[in-house]
């Protein structure tokens, strides 16, 4: 099946600055794709080149098999949700969803029909004669994700449309994004730097750092085999943690500890016998009794305790490391307690010290 989007050798610069570099992604028809990354890593950059906002440098953009490289916005059959509403005040909601429909001389009665589906599926049917001030921002961004849908096209981008909102509000939104697209079935691609949203919505996650990606796949793949260590500590919280060692025939070795690699994948032929970081995540480490049965048994001493209810952080230390683990909510542990931890290494992570590439 022809991909919806295909980006092929993007390249953006601003003077000497390389802001993307030789970007190529194909993103298929129907699929939520997320670009993921902190502040600075290109993401919104990448999305406004495939809107039409930003003249690129060389490279094409295809969007369904029709070169848009030069097109103007307008004619690249997108839908573009801001993290600003830039919703018109004086406007009623209803004329915002049908100002840019009466521009392009839709007919009235098409117009009407695109409306009141929009505001069937966004659930905004009794706000349509109120302003956009007598709305909360919740609603407002409804409207503006409305003001997109009422354009009827086969791709929506989202720049970070959930970020001005409160928790409780980016939670029930994101539910609804989800539950969008699931309806429509059309392709998005969603700008955020919070992984929750990214883990949550997306068929496959792009993570990006300098203008470039560093790792496409599945949330699955990118949570339990993380193609380098930055993609490795950027997703998770608390962050996966790290031990400095050697990788050997025998195992991975590290100050006051070594153990066999039983029952680890690694990448292809990239075993890298050497220097190593060795990584698990906090929910992959079991404490108290249950680290009797695991693989690798250590003792810890507990520092630091941070209860949420649902489940308790707890920072221990281990020798002279640090290390974070995520236990049951109602967990009895307290600062200084003596804690057996212990951890299967088929469900960890290894990287090249010095390539930082996954071994």
């Amino acid at each position: 099946m022809e991909p919806s989007i295909s980006i092929r050798n993007l390249k953006l610069s601003f003077g000497a600055v390389d802001v993307l570099k030789d970007l190529n992604l194909d993103i298929g028809q129907g699929e939520f794709l997320v670009l993921l990354g902190s502040s600075g890593c290109g993401k919104s950059t990448l999305l406004n080149c495939i809107a039409g906002l930003l003249e690129i440098t060389d490279g094409q953009i295809f969007i369904g098999g029709r070169n848009v490289t030069w097109e103007e916005p307008s004619k690249r059959g997108i839908g573009m949700v801001f993290q600003s509403y830039a919703l018109y005040p004086q406007m009623t909601v209803e004329g915002n969803l049908t100002f840019g429909l009466k521009n392009a001389g839709v007919p009235k009665a098409e117009i009407d029909e695109r409306v009141a589906r929009a505001a069937r599926i966004l659930q905004i049917e009794p706000l349509l004669k109120r302003k956009p001030a007598a709305l909360s921002g919740g609603q407002r961004q409804r409207v503006a994700i409305g003001r997109a849908l009422v354009r009827d096209v086969d791709v929506f981008l989202f720049d970070e449309p959930l970020s001005n909102l409160d928790a409780k509000l980016r939670a029930d939104l994101r539910v609804e994004i989800k539950q969008l697209h699931k309806t429509l079935d059309n392709t998005m691609i969603y700008v955020t730097h919070d992984q929750v949203e990214a883990m949550t919505l997306a068929d496959r996650i792009a993570i990006m750092r300098g203008g470039l990606i560093l790792q496409l796949g599945s949330p699955d793949e990118i949570y339990n085999r993380p193609a380098n260590k930055y993609v490795a500590e950027f997703i998770g919280s608390p962050s996966m943690n790290f031990i400095e060692g050697t990788l050997d025939a025998n195992g991975f070795s590290a100050p006051d500890m070594t153990f066999a690699m039983d029952g680890y994948q690694f990448a292809g032929d990239r075993r890298g016998d050497g220097p190593a970081w060795f990584g698990v995540r906090p929910e992959h480490i079991v404490s108290g009794p249950a680290a009797a049965d695991a693989p690798v048994r250590l003792n810890a001493r507990a520092e630091l305790i941070e209860p949420l209810g649902s489940d308790t952080l707890v920072r221990a230390r281990l020798g002279d490391r640090k290390v974070w683990l995520r236990m049951d909510g109602q967990s009895p542990v307290r600062d200084g307690d003596d804690l057996p931890i212990g951890f299967d290494p088929s469900r960890a992570s290894l990287f090249g010290k010095d390539s930082e590439q996954r071994l």
